[in-house]
Order: structure tokens, then C-alpha cells, then sequence
């Protein structure tokens, strides 16, 4: 009897732990991984409807996750954008709205506000935006390749691993991996027939081109390599169930008319959320987010508060399957100094239609990476399009597009996803021009962005 009577209470004893750690489980807050890339148009990647290969790894995420067709990158070079990532807001009021220009040095960031939410905030691989340590105090984990610009890769798990499982404290983890980035050294170059390539419509066709967009495929074969091998890490430590990986495509390619422009072969990003009983497996979104509402999302995960002053908003009732989204527009903004000439770009968009305002336009688009005055070699990409466009009058149109632009560009991303037929003198659309125009200059006040007069050589901190 007395022995029957222990047995019933040790059961209840261990069905009253069982259910508290259950409800543990259920009320812990999860980790967050967030794998980053490199200058990766999105639009390559099979998920996205690229035909030029299969990215198994990020297909598996957007089969099991939520899938965003409409992620904008407000500035479409690294710096900038690795800022509003990581502050929530817009370029302007962060500071870093020419590449490599430093954030103002009073700001906060989601390391600040993660960790006051009892998170461990760490990074590894791409360091842009880590310094001052006041604004970005991320730990640095080993693992990654830090330089962008490094002609390998090379990487290993073992301090992410013991990172993620080592600490009861969640984690929220930065994976930058630097691919595909220039110099497109790296990676398995020999999956692809530089002939057989299906190449972007507003990509002019010469060997030069199909040569670099090999290499740069296989780049991006390696980043969805690195994708797959830390989806492998969360199953290995058992981390995968209570664990939100997040997938950002950052923005385009450095090919004439993807990154440093506001077109969308620049602006356009992916990105792929994953949370194991949260979200829906297989759905996709039209919703409008950009890099600034990340932040704030992420403190919405977590159980913070609105942070009145930054810019994004949280779209986790997006992520969540309660919203369609509340985003109306997204803003673009671009400033080409130290790129090249100044050349200040202005955009706005909705779901269907986008407008850029050339704010110098009476002057030619030039960039020093991609069309190197001192060096006018036929073996890049940009000097392979001219002298194409010598006698293929579609190349030339191409060229004139890219490099003598209007004032004023109107586009129906619709039907016109490349955004070549200007639609900015037809009288249909002029309303909405009105309306997009009205939108983006009280944007840019409220922002305290003076327009063309910012685009200008700044000088250096001592």
C-alpha cells in the first residue's frame, strides 16, 4: 500500500516537472539565426525563380518558412545597408549614407536592444558595420572570413558551435558570409556553361559578361553550401525546433545597373523566415519590408517594446500570418561619393510602381569600380557592354540607359521587372507620379535629407 502510494506521487511529481518544463519550452524565447550574403542578386536563386541553378539549401528554408518577394534594401551598397539592419533606421538618420561612412556615433542598435531583452548578441564573418563598439557591441565569433574582398573563403563551425550551446541565455547570431562578392574567386566554377546561361534582360550579352556571371554563380552555389551547413549545426545540437533562421540576400551584384543604383537589380533583396510551429511552412508574401523594420521586428520576437524613434516597423504580424503588412512604400536613397562622380538617386515605390528622381541628371552616371576611366579595359564587364553598343543598337540603348539618365523614371515593376520602358512622360500615369513624387519629398524632409547638396566628400574623423 505505503509502496503504491509513493509510486502515485513520484508519477505526479514527474508529470507536474513534465508539464513545467513543457511550459518552459513554450514560453522560452528562441534563439535567432540570421545568415546573411553578399551582393546576391535574389533573383538567381531557384526559390526566387532563377533558372541558371538550384540553391537546395535556401529552397529548403522557403519550403519550410515564409517567404518575402517584397524586401527593398533602402540603399543598395553593404555599408549602408548592414546600418539600417542593424539600428533600424533609414541612412540619413544612421549616418552611413555613402558606403563606407561611418555611423554617428550616439546611436543604439540591436545589440543594445536585444541585450537588454537577456540575449547574447554575436556576429561572425563580414565585420562592416561593427565599429564604434558603444553603438554595435556584437560578440565576434571566429568562423567566417571578415574581409569581403579576400579571394577565399575558408570557414569552420567549431566556435559558432560553441557559441549557440554554451550559455543558457538565448542568442541572437549574425552569419555575414561574404559571398557572392567580388573578386568571384571562389567556388566551383565548373558546374556551369558560360553558353548555356540564361542571362538578365537588362544585362547586355558578351563572352566578357558570361565569363564573370559564371564565377559568380559559383559563389553563389557556395553561400547556399553555407546555408546547408549551418542548417546541418542547429540539427546537430538539436537547436533546430526552438531556433529562428532568417535568410537576407542584402542587394544586387556588382554589374552595371544592380548595386549602387536604386533600380531593382540593386534593391531588390530576399529574405526567408524560418520558426518551427510559428510559421507557416511554404507561404509567400507580397508585404513591403525594408533592412530598417528588421530590428525592430527582432525586438518584437523577443518581447520589447515599440522604439519610437526608429524608422522600421516590426512586420512580425506578417511573419506571423495575421497581417498582408502595413508598409505603403519603400524608400530608396543613393549617394555615389566614394564610388565616382557624385551622382544623388532618390526612389519610392508601392507594390506596383516606382519612381526614381536623378537629382543631377544633367551629368553622366560614372562609377569607378565598374567603369574605370584610368583603365578602359575590354576584358571587364562594363567596357565589353561599350563596345558592344558600337554596333548593337539594343547594347547601346542598354549603355545610354545606364550612364544618361532623365530626371525623372517611372516604372511598372509589374509588367516591366527590369524597368526598361520609362513610363514617366506618359499622361496615364501622371497622378500617380504626383502622388509617389509628394510621398518621397516629405520623406526625405522628415528624414532631414537635403538631397543632391549630401552627396559630397566628408571629412575623416582624426
Amino acid at each position: 500500500m505505503r509502496k503504491a502510494l509513493m509510486m502515485k506521487y513520484l508519477g505526479l511529481f514527474f508529470l507536474s516537472a513534465l508539464l513545467i518544463a513543457q511550459g518552459h519550452a513554450q514560453t522560452a524565447k528562441p534563439n535567432i539565426i540570421i545568415i546573411m550574403a553578399d551582393d546576391l542578386d535574389s533573383r538567381q536563386l531557384s526559390c526566387y525563380g532563377g533558372k541558371n541553378l538550384k540553391t537546395t539549401h535556401i529552397d529548403a528554408l522557403a519550403k519550410e518558412g515564409l517567404k518575402f518577394t517584397n524586401l527593398i534594401a533602402s540603399e543598395a551598397m553593404c555599408v549602408p545597408t548592414r546600418a539600417s539592419l542593424f539600428t533600424g533606421l533609414y541612412p540619413v538618420k544612421h549616418g552611413s549614407f555613402q558606403n563606407h561612412k561611418p555611423v554617428y556615433d550616439h546611436l543604439k542598435s540591436v545589440g543594445h536592444y536585444l541585450g537588454d531583452l537577456g540575449y547574447r548578441v554575436g556576429l561572425t564573418g563580414k565585420d562592416h558595420v561593427t565599429k564604434p563598439k558603444s553603438v554595435f557591441p556584437f560578440d565576434i565569433i571566429t568562423g567566417f572570413e571578415p574581409n569581403c574582398v579576400a579571394r577565399t573563403d575558408e570557414y569552420q563551425l567549431s566556435d559558432i558551435k560553441k557559441y549557440i550551446t554554451t550559455s543558457d541565455k538565448p542568442y541572437c547570431l549574425f552569419i555575414m558570409s561574404i559571398n557572392p562578392h567580388t573578386p568571384w574567386t571562389d567556388g566551383d566554377t565548373t558546374e556551369f556553361n558560360a553558353a548555356n546561361l540564361i542571362l538578365p534582360k537588362d544585362w547586355v550579352d558578351t563572352p566578357v559578361t558570361r565569363r564573370q556571371y559564371v564565377k559568380y554563380l559559383a559563389e553563389i552555389r557556395r553561400l547556399d553550401d553555407q546555408v546547408g551547413d549551418i542548417r546541418g549545426l542547429l540539427k546537430e545540437t538539436g537547436q533546430d525546433q526552438n531556433t529562428i533562421v532568417i535568410f537576407l540576400g542584402e542587394q544586387g551584384a556588382q554589374i552595371p545597373g544592380a548595386k549602387w543604383n536604386l533600380y531593382d537589380s540593386g534593391q531588390r533583396s530576399s529574405m526567408i523566415v524560418k520558426w518551427p510551429g510559428k510559421v507557416k511552412a511554404a507561404t509567400v508574401t507580397a508585404a513591403i519590408a525594408q533592412y530598417e523594420d528588421i530590428t525592430p521586428t527582432l525586438v518584437d520576437i523577443a518581447g520589447g517594446k515599440v522604439i519610437s524613434e526608429l524608422d522600421g516597423k516590426s512586420f512580425l504580424p506578417v511573419v506571423l500570418g495575421k497581417s498582408r503588412g502595413d508598409r505603403k512604400y519603400a524608400f530608396g536613397i543613393h549617394n555615389n561619393i566614394p564610388e565616382g562622380d557624385p551622382y544623388p538617386i532618390r526612389s519610392i515605390r508601392d507594390n506596383r510602381y516606382k519612381l526614381i528622381l536623378n537629382l543631377t541628371a544633367e551629368k553622366p552616371y560614372y562609377n569607378k569600380f565598374m567603369m574605370n576611366r584610368e583603365r578602359q579595359d575590354r576584358n571587364t564587364v562594363w567596357f565589353s557592354w561599350v563596345a558592344e553598343a558600337e554596333t548593337n543598337p539594343a547594347a547601346k540603348k542598354l549603355t545610354d540607359r545606364f550612364e544618361n539618365r532623365p530626371p525623372i523614371e517611372f516604372f511598372d515593376t509589374e509588367k516591366d521587372p527590369f524597368e526598361l520602358n520609362n513610363l514617366a512622360a506618359d499622361p496615364t500615369y501622371q497622378k500617380k507620379i504626383a502622388e509617389l513624387k509628394n510621398e518621397l519629398q516629405k520623406w526625405m524632409k522628415e528624414q532631414g535629407d537635403a538631397g543632391a547638396e549630401i552627396d559630397k566628400v566628408y571629412a575623416k574623423k582624426p
